[in-house]
């Protein structure tokens, strides 16, 4: 199921990796919260042949003060695209709806784990589904607030914005916990992906690209531009100058 070309936390155990390699390639994820929703499929179109996933936010007028989509949104997007569907649940209650949106054909779940009694048994029952599971932590929130869950993810999503509303400013207050989680992982042979998200654009993204970020939520930067192609690749070329990798 996992479209991504990342190795799941799940099935990390013996696969060759050496203690704090990089995980995945660097990578764009176009948040469709600022598409066009009258011609979603299309606007999915257009980018999909230099991403290798879409984000999908969830919102539930609870946790944060918006509603967005749900359910069958997911499920279109299902049958109109092949790349990877990433989904942010900022929601009350993941555990009801996450399962439903794999079974829908998410590939990838991140939820914020201090809404849930037990988020292992939520992100192991997800595992099961065959998804990949991430959590979230708000620019308020500090990564020892998820240090115990990070062994059993396949992504730790650091909010480079507040959650809830598209086109906000970049919070450079943030990259910190990105250099933080980045060490993390290379101390203990951790093999998640780090996700930035919110207000990442061509002059934001190198910040979060050299203190180790991989995958970069972006939206308006993406969608808001004439040529979404050529803003996704200019956006990957700047983060791969900031971190110091080469394209493959």
């Amino acid at each position: 199921m996992d479209r991504s070309g990342g190795t799941r936390a799940g099935d990390a155990a013996g696969a060759g990796k050496g203690k704090g390699e990089l995980v995945t390639e660097l990578s764009i994820a176009p948040s469709i919260l600022a598409a066009d929703f009258a011609r979603l499929g299309a606007e999915v179109a257009e980018v999909a042949p230099v991403v290798p996933s879409i984000h999908v936010d969830v919102m539930d007028g609870h946790y944060v003060p918006n509603i967005s989509l749900g359910l069958p949104v997911v499920a279109s997007l299902r049958r109109a695209t092949d790349r990877q569907l990433d989904c942010h649940l900022m929601i009350t209650d993941p555990a009801v709806y996450a399962p439903q949106l794999v079974d829908l054909g998410a590939d990838s779940i991140t939820f914020h784990p201090e809404v849930e009694d037990d988020p292992l048994a939520l992100g192991h029952r997800l595992h099961e589904q065959g998804a990949e599971v991430g959590v979230a932590i708000k620019p308020a929130h500090p990564v020892a607030m998820v240090t115990e869950l990070l062994p059993h993810v396949d992504l730790l999503l650091v909010m480079t914005v507040e959650p809830g509303f598209g086109g906000q400013s970049f919070l450079a207050h943030a990259v910190p916990k990105v250099a933080e989680a980045a060490r993390w992982r290379r101390d203990h042979g951790a093999r998640f992906r780090i996700q930035v998200d919110g207000g990442i654009a061509a002059g934001t993204i190198d910040a979060p690209a050299a203190a180790g970020a991989e995958v970069f939520v972006a939206g308006s930067s993406v969608f808001g531009a004439a040529d979404r192609v050529a803003a996704c690749q200019d956006l990957l070329r700047r983060a791969r100058a900031a971190a110091g990798t080469e394209a493959t």
